[in-house]
Parts: structure tokens; sequence; C-alpha cells
């Protein structure tokens, strides 16, 4: 049996994702188990700035208020995760949308009180993931995720990093590889040069010398946790046709990463 594979959508790719959700149903009647992670920050920050509300991130991550966390749910959770599911059901796939939440499928904990309602995987519980791949459906998932029992914030749910969950969802199902798709080339050395295979410890000491920085941290950061349970890490253009396709052909190029 093929084993699965997650594929991490990145918000900033939502406007150029045709091929990629043409890709996902290819991938799909081809008998390829996939997990689909999505996110969707640009589209959050615009709903806020609709309302007046200004968004802040430190390293790459939200700051999420009580506000900001109803503007995820609804536009992440409602909005583009919808839009997406409807899509891909169009070109003849089969998925079904979800977000962290049902099933309590990611428990979090607050990791900073700097960053708010924004958590910290603690559990993941894949059990209604692997039902919806077991009635031949590819799940769609996007934050926010569920409290873990001892969190004690006053709020029902918690806003949760995308790139984290592709992370842990992959090391709780086994996968075989996470592709993150994103809006750059991959990862860049000090001169802005891509550099095509890295390892772990490599990805750490770009980390440590700040030459990965701003979004690609939580990339980068997903990408070693996902490592521990995941022999290969793939980051590339989602803006490029046919991209996700040709990263599991081997002929995208992007940054590989293996432990």
């Amino acid at each position: 049996m093929e084993k699965t594979i997650v594929v991490k959508i990145g918000g900033s790719t939502l406007g150029n994702h045709d091929t990629t959700l043409e890709d996902l149903v290819a991938l799909q009647k081809k008998g390829i188990p996939l997990v689909v992670v999505h996110g969707g920050a640009k589209k959050v920050t615009e709903w806020l700035q609709r309302q007046g509300t200004n968004s802040t991130f430190i390293d790459g991550l939200r700051v999420t208020d009580e506000k900001a966390l109803e503007m995820v749910s609804a536009v992440l959770g409602g909005l583009v995760n919808t839009e997406l599911v409807a899509a891909i059901n169009l070109l003849g796939g089969k998925a079904v949308g979800m977000t962290g939440v049902d099933g309590n499928l990611i428990e979090g904990k607050i990791q900073n009180p700097r960053l708010g309602y924004a958590a910290k995987i603690v559990k993941v519980n894949p059990g209604m993931v692997e039902a919806v791949m077991g009635g031949g459906f590819m799940p769609i998932i996007t934050p926010p995720c569920a409290k873990a029992p001892d969190e004690a914030a006053e709020v029902f749910y918690l806003n949760v990093n995308g790139d984290d969950m592709a992370s842990a969802l992959a090391a709780a199902l086994g996968a075989e590889r996470v592709i993150f798709l994103t809006d750059v080339e991959g990862i860049r050395d000090g001169g802005g040069k891509l550099i095509p295979r890295l390892t772990a410890a490599e990805v750490e000491s770009l980390m440590a010398t700040g030459v990965i920085s701003g979004g690609m941290i939580p990339k980068a950061q997903a990408a070693l946790s996902a490592l521990k349970a995941t022999p290969l890490v793939q980051i590339i253009d989602g803006r490029l046709p046919h991209a996700l396709l040709g990263a599991i052909e081997g002929k995208t190029t992007g940054t590989t990463i293996r432990s």
C-alpha cells in the first residue's frame, strides 16, 4: 500500500492554486493517499483590515487576539476551506474539509503569551483523518485547533500554524514525505542563491545564523519537526505550473531536506 503524502498549501499561493488542485486530483486518481493542510494568513489579514484591525507577526507567527481568532475560524475554516473542497470536487476529486477542532484532531496549548491565543501542538488524534481516507476521500485540513484538556484559556479553540499542523500530521500518520508549497523557490543562502539540498543540521545552522528568517522560520521549524518521523521534506514554489506533480516525480526545483 502507498504511504501517505502530506501537502501544505501556503496561504500566499492560494490565488495561484489552479494546477495544484489539478495535481491533487490526478494524484488521488493514481491511488496515492493524500492529506492536504492549508493556510490563508493573507486572507485573514485582509478580512481583519476590513474591520479596521491591523495584524502583527512575530517570527512569521500571527499574534492572535480574540478578534483574530474568530477571523481565523471564519475565513480559514469557512471561506477558504469550503472553496478548496468545492474546487477539488468539481475537478473530479473526492475531498472532505475539516479543521483541527474536528474530532479533536489537533490539540494545542498556548505556547507564548506574546502570541496570544496561538497554540503549540501537544497531541494529534488522527482517527478522523484515517476514517476519511479509508472512505476514499482526501482530507483538506486547516486551523484552528482544539484546546488540550489542561489548557485554561477562556476560548473554545486556539489558532495554530498550518506548517506545524502539516508536520504533526505527517508524524502521526507515518507519512512518506511532506511537501510545502510556498511563494518562493525554496531556502536560499546568505547570497540569495537557492539551496537544492540540505540536512536537518544544516537547516538548524542557517536558522541560528539568521539566514533563514521571517515567514520561512515556521516552515524550517516544521521541516525539522517532520524529519523526526518522516524521511523527506520538500519546500517548493507553488506558483509554478504543476509544481506538485513535478516534486513527486523529481522534476521540480526547490529545497529537499533529509535528516
